[in-house]
């Protein structure tokens, strides 16, 4: 367990790159706490233990737990309670700020995407601000740049370029706000391009950028009788020439790229354009149309019809207005800093991954419900009576940290008083000078009675240093007697 106990506080995880970075930071041993707003289903909580499990069923070994504080992003201090707001202030010292709005058009000034993008990073800000947080790690985006040609150095901003849309006119504004805090240590900026999903599982939940001319001829080709080949021919033109380039990037390198430079403080302070290296040509996304759409031929125009245009192509052109500045041919992203402090290189996106991408998309009608987690035992109400004491009662004692992996999970500095555990306090605190690492499955054998503490030191999945692993374990499964008492 590593011995730092400074946290990371991230917002957007429950986005696409925010739930692939707090993956990735968790395996990494970072300690996290995390920003999530509850949906009409489920808590925040809930909604993080939800995505997590589903990495665990991916990679087939249980995660850590971040500490999850419930917070809405375009609300004054993220609409923190003033004990979280406390804990922040005591546990956390980096910020990184991921939460994002992707609408391309906005219907007002005060509308998306300028409420989440401008007035959430100025949350985010004074939220730092009042917390004493010094260490701002910024996600924005690569189309800063605007309509700008050529080489876009990393160093590069506010030239006076074209925004091609509100969205990007909302992030070169939030940007710069990052930029001008005065009170900020640490900005470190992240600018990936065009995000798509998981270049080995093809997993997304959102379904925007390549995503949107996809769905739209899926949807309206299931609306049309197809040919003795399958296929509806000769249904529509594409706003596009084919030649265009665009920087496609997968997920999981982008998340992969700002956990290994957010664990390296000398990487800090810079700005990373996270691009590939070899942007993909449009006429591969109208291949893609074709072969998983049955959209053929495809008529690449790059131009709007010249002539009234009805029916299919119609609904097409409608759709797509939206993103016409999307379709424009990328400029040249420079990427020096990324290169230097990441060397791996993004995955090539060519044909046969887009093919993959889209069909998983497909498989799922362009829609992803979260399952609801299932906790068979959840530690957090196990120790809720130590958790109603005052951590300070131990003041006499001793103190160790507790991280209860999987389902469940979560992290606890855990107040001895001649080795019994007396109080707990979520996330881990510099005080402590032993730690205990524990799978929640073993821990709800143990404090049920399925297991003993004699067996739990045969099975995998514990681990200790400093503190009378067996002692403990004990104490922990008193409480399930105290409760009842």
């Amino acid at each position: 367990m590593p011995s730092s106990t400074a946290y990371f506080l991230l917002s957007g995880a429950s986005g696409l790159l925010g739930r692939y970075l707090m993956k990735d930071l968790l395996l990494a041993g970072a300690r996290l706490a995390v920003v999530v707003r509850a949906s009409r289903r489920a808590t925040a909580a809930q909604r993080v233990e939800a995505i997590l499990q589903g990495f665990e069923a991916t990679l087939g070994r249980p995660l850590p737990r971040p500490v999850v504080l419930e917070g809405e992003l375009v609300e004054p201090n993220f609409g923190l309670s003033p004990q979280d707001q406390s804990w922040v202030a005591e546990h956390c010292t980096q910020y990184i700020h991921n939460a994002a709005n992707l609408t391309f058009h906005a219907t007002s000034d005060d509308g998306e995407p300028y409420r989440s993008n401008v007035e959430g990073t100025r949350n985010a800000l004074e939220l730092c601000r009042e917390t004493g947080i010094r260490t701002f790690h910024h996600v924005s985006t690569a189309y800063v740049a605007g309509l700008r040609s050529g080489r876009i150095l990393e160093s590069e901003l506010d030239v006076g370029q074209q925004p091609g849309n509100d969205y990007e006119r909302s992030k070169i504004a939030a940007e710069k706000m990052v930029l001008e805090a005065d009170f900020l240590e640490s900005r470190t900026v992240f600018r990936p391009s065009i995000i798509i999903g998981d270049s080995q599982t093809g997993f997304t939940n959102t379904f925007h950028g390549f995503y949107v001319p996809l769905q739209i001829a899926v949807t309206l080709c299931r609306s049309y009788d197809p040919n003795p080949t399958g296929r509806v021919q000769n249904i529509t033109r594409m706003p596009f020439q084919g030649t265009e380039r665009k920087h496609f990037v997968p997920v999981d390198w982008v998340a992969a790229a700002m956990a290994h430079i957010l664990l390296r403080p000398e990487f800090h302070g810079q700005t990373y354009h996270l691009t590939p290296r070899r942007p993909t040509p449009l006429h591969l996304l109208a291949d893609v149309l074709e072969d998983l759409a049955g959209f053929y031929p495809l008529h690449m125009t790059g131009q709007p019809s010249d002539t009234a245009v009805e029916g299919v192509e119609a609904h097409v052109m409608d759709n797509m207005q939206v993103y016409d500045a999307y379709f424009r041919d990328d400029p040249q992203f420079d990427s020096t800093n990324t290169r230097r402090a990441f060397p791996v290189p993004c995955p090539h996106v060519d044909r046969d991954m887009l093919i993959r991408l889209g069909r998983w998309a497909i498989e799922r009608n362009f829609t992803v419900r979260e399952r609801a987690p299932r906790i068979d035992f959840d530690a957090h109400q196990h120790l809720e009576l130590l958790a109603a004491s005052d951590l300070h009662d131990a003041a006499d004692g001793e103190w160790i940290a507790l991280q209860v992996l999987g389902p469940g999970g979560g992290e606890w500095t855990i107040g001895l008083v001649q080795g019994q555990p007396v109080c707990a306090e979520r996330g881990l605190d510099e005080r402590a000078r032993g730690w205990c690492r524990i799978e929640s499955d073993l821990l709800a054998d143990i404090v049920q009675g399925r297991a003993t503490v004699d067996d739990a030191r045969t099975r995998p999945g514990l681990q200790a240093s400093g503190v009378d692993a067996a002692r403990l374990l004990q104490g922990l499964a008193g409480l399930a007697a105290a409760r009842v008492s």
